[in-house]
């Protein structure tokens, strides 16, 4: 029997800051499950399931294409609360309710009869998640982090990513407040990081002039001399620290 790995629950179970979240939204069929806002959503519009239900379909998706056995489910759904095969049926048939399926014709609840339940149809992680624009889809299927500087974007790479003047840099700015080389993002290990390379009129993040490597999170405020850049990142949530 195949072990469940507990982050399908969306706990943390390691050091958070060393730990990468089961992915926020995966895509099947006309539906996008987003686990960090709960929510299962078709064509933008929200589909109500109860915690018990989300978290079942939440547990199939990340063990697809595995089947998982009714005591696997019942240990990682109730723990060591008894409930009655009845109860888990029933939680099923409130997902496939959501999802327009029956048990007779399934689309993508599969069953196997006297041993437990899967997730039967193709889903792949979603790089963006359901309400964004067509601007944030564009870029899921790009790289999935970059910078905008007005209504120019740059594209970061995995690696070494040199900010400043100089031509044939990743992200060239023209103006004379900023450096030939003045910043580079680091992005490895799913984190994203910037540093200043001495540059004569500063780093910024959010106002705060960056002496020591910062790491970035989405949305945050870049400022170079002069010329302030967005921080963009479907991948990495709001919000960022100074590192000490």
């Amino acid at each position: 029997m195949g072990v469940i790995d507990r982050r399908c629950l969306g706990r943390v179970w390691e050091d958070p800051e060393k730990f990468l979240v089961f992915p926020m939204a995966i895509e099947f069929g006309p539906f996008i499950f987003d686990g960090e806002r709960r929510q299962v959503f078709k064509a933008g519009a929200g589909i109500h399931l109860s915690n018990k239900a989300f978290e079942l379909l939440r547990l199939i998706l990340a063990q697809r294409p595995r089947i998982l056995s009714k005591t696997e489910i019942h240990d990682c759904l109730w723990g060591g609360t008894f409930v009655s095969d009845a109860t888990l049926a029933s939680v099923v048939s409130e997902i496939r309710a959501a999802l327009g399926e029956s048990a007779r014709r399934p689309s993508f609840i599969k069953t196997v009869h006297g041993y437990g339940y899967g997730f039967a149809a193709e889903a792949t992680d979603a790089a963006f998640a359901p309400g964004e624009g067509e601007e944030d889809r564009r870029h899921s299927r790009r790289r999935p982090c970059w910078l905008r500087c007005g209504e120019r974007e740059f594209d970061l790479n995995v690696g070494e990513n040199i900010l400043g003047r100089d031509a044939g840099l990743a992200v060239c700015l023209d103006s004379l407040s900023v450096s030939r080389r003045h910043a580079r993002i680091v992005i490895a290990s799913g984190l994203a990081t910037l540093e200043d390379l001495g540059s004569r009129n500063g780093t910024y993040v959010e106002d705060i002039r960056v002496s020591t490597p910062v790491t970035l999170r989405d949305g945050v405020a870049i400022r170079l001399g002069r010329v302030t850049l967005v921080f963009r990142s479907l991948a990495m949530p709001a919000s960022t620290r100074v590192e000490p």
